[in-house]
């Protein structure tokens, strides 16, 4: 049931009591929040607008919060299913062309190759993966298989192949491929995690804060707003459009607080959607996985003989096998596979679709009180001297209050305790600044989840970009990439680079503990 429908059975209410009372004039009971003076209203129907307009207020919150919440929520559906669809494509390509191409080398394999892809995707949908460590530990396995499959005429033992692992850095048995494939790939696989994590904690933080419910104050002053000239028998008179925005912007007082935060996060994004191409493309990198493995394994067949000749001068001469077996199909050498390359068209325009819708609910905060009274609650054209101003039928003269809870102190239709700030949206608030210094973080090819409290604080910015030589500098050092369990909606706790927040809990924790003690003997006193 629409707003405007719900409000006409009301008015058709109202207009059956005061059939029942008489005329407007006769009544004149004593009103707890419309003007005192003349009114068709007694304390119960008053009482019941009230009622009536807190609903039809949260039901136009949760209206207008629901079309940003289905624009992020359909953007992370696309981007991840474009993300997943490229990982897919590239596990399929290898199953499809490896056994014709390597034979054992592949069957023999085929668990190692499978695991690979699985932490690809386990790391992508927020599991607590070292990417790099991941890659790091594929290719060395990958290595101690081939070479004992490639010679198999020797008796290889776990203390050779080790040594050997420790001489791959010199030799490079697969070339370049491994160094560029992690440079590359962790790049690109931090990008779109962070990014789809920042469309799910958008969506999730609209939703929350949707869920809000009104205080007592903002109840009175809607129900002024809305009802109050029908108790005056103006029921044809619309508000003043300044007069709705000081109390939606009192109302909404908390929510605006959001802004600087939910535009840091867009600006981020927006940043992070940016390296969806260039050097790291998406595209190309998670695309064509399979192809570079191909690669390696061909210049290790390639180079057997060398290969193995530094091995032996480096480890020693391993001993002769008597279970050698000359093993055709395990020599066989196939061409590196087929390089099909996205033609990244597609991502293209999921980028450019999803820039445009961002920057379109960039200043949803601060701009919903004007969007509910221009398109809810003084729908359509309306006489600023010829408007409900509160009190009667004229001009509203009070100035328009400024954006968030700390310029309400001195809102005329509201009363704010601007002391006392709405607790979950603080949260949301903490979870944007979260979300945006891991984006940043990023945009620089980090996977830091958390850092000092400090340096969220310090994170949140002013949101105009996020250039290598400002947010570098916040960024730890290390090359570790663990980051802690998220989901389709991220989880805000973990560890950062190499467990740096885990170092800080203790003081954290102490200050804590200290704050507890010390208000547990304030209210002993």
């Amino acid at each position: 049931m629409s707003v405007h429908y719900r409000r006409e059975l009301v008015e058709a209410k109202f207009i059956s009591s005061v059939a029942q009372w008489g005329s407007a004039s006769e009544l004149r009971e004593h009103l707890r929040i419309c003007p005192q003076g003349y009114t068709c209203c007694t304390s119960e129907m008053e009482e019941n607008f009230a009622n009536k307009s807190r609903s039809e207020f949260e039901g136009m919150m949760k209206e207008a919060s629901r079309s940003v919440q289905v624009t992020l929520t359909s953007q992370y559906k696309n981007f991840d299913g474009y993300f997943q669809d490229l990982l897919n494509k590239s596990e399929k390509a290898l199953y499809d062309t490896f056994p014709s191409m390597y034979g054992e080398l592949y069957t023999q394999n085929i668990k190692l190759f499978k695991d690979l892809f699985s932490e690809l995707r386990r790391y992508y949908r927020g599991s607590n993966i070292n990417l790099e460590e991941a890659l790091n530990e594929f290719w060395t396995r990958l290595l101690e298989r081939l070479f004992k499959q490639l010679n198999p005429q020797y008796h290889i033992t776990d203390e050779y192949l080790d040594c050997m692992v420790k001489h791959s850095e010199q030799h490079k048995p697969f070339g370049e491929v491994p160094r560029d494939l992690k440079l590359k790939a962790t790049k690109a696989f931090i990008a779109v995690r962070s990014y789809v994590q920042g469309l799910s904690v958008g969506s999730d933080v609209i939703k929350k804060v949707s869920q809000v419910s009104l205080g007592h104050e903002c109840t009175r002053a809607i129900m002024k707003l809305v009802y109050c000239p029908h108790c005056r028998g103006m029921s044809s008179v619309k508000p003043c459009n300044n007069y709705c925005r000081n109390v939606m912007k009192g109302c909404l007082a908390n929510q605006a607080d959001l802004d600087t935060e939910w535009r840091n996060l867009i600006d981020s994004m927006l940043l992070v959607a940016d390296r969806f191409d260039g050097p790291s493309n998406v595209d190309t990198v998670i695309g064509t996985i399979h192809t570079r493995i191909s690669e390696a394994i061909s210049n290790m067949q390639e180079n057997k003989d060398s290969i193995t000749a530094k091995v032996f001068q480096g480890c020693g001469n391993p001993k002769i096998s008597t279970k050698a077996s000359s093993g055709e199909d395990k020599k066989r050498r196939g061409k590196t596979a087929p390089d099909d390359k996205p033609s990244g068209l597609g991502l293209e325009k999921l980028v450019s679709d999803a820039k445009g819708k961002l920057r379109d609910i960039k200043d949803y905060w601060v701009t919903l009180p004007s969007v509910l009274c221009n398109e809810r609650i003084t729908a359509g054209s309306v006489n600023e001297d010829r408007c409900w101003n509160g009190m009667t039928k004229g001009r509203y003269l009070p100035e328009v209050m400024g954006d968030g809870l700390a310029n309400q102190i001195n809102n005329p239709e509201v009363e704010v305790d601007i002391t006392k700030p709405d607790m979950t949206i603080r949260q949301q608030i903490m979870q944007l600044k979260i979300m945006t210094n891991r984006l940043r973080n990023a945009y620089n090819g980090n996977d830091v989840d958390f850092q000092d409290a400090s340096d969220d604080m310090s994170g949140s910015g002013s949101g105009d970009g996020c250039p290598d030589e400002v947010c570098g500098k916040r960024l730890s050092k290390s090359s570790s990439t663990r980051q802690p369990g998220t989901h389709a909606i991220p989880n805000q706790s973990g560890r950062g680079v190499n467990g740096a927040s885990s170092k800080s809990l203790p003081s954290s924790f102490l200050i804590f503990l200290s704050m507890a003690v010390m208000a547990m003997q304030y209210l002993w006193r």
